[in-house]
């Protein structure tokens, strides 16, 4: 199961470089994730300083 970033996102990019694949970035407002690059590492959610990052 692939995740995704919620509205919460504060558009702070901490997530972005903690992806080993690449599969988030910068969106209108917040960033996101490429639903199709996602390993489902989960590196991306210890990162969140907001938890806006669940699973999908």
């Amino acid at each position: 199961m692939a995740y995704k970033i919620t509205d919460e996102c504060l558009g702070c990019g901490s997530c972005a470089g903690e992806c080993p694949v690449e599969a988030i970035s910068e969106g209108e407002g917040k960033y996101v994730i490429d639903q199709d690059t996602c390993i489902e590492c989960g590196a991306c959610v210890a990162t969140c300083p907001v938890s806006a990052i669940v699973e999908d």
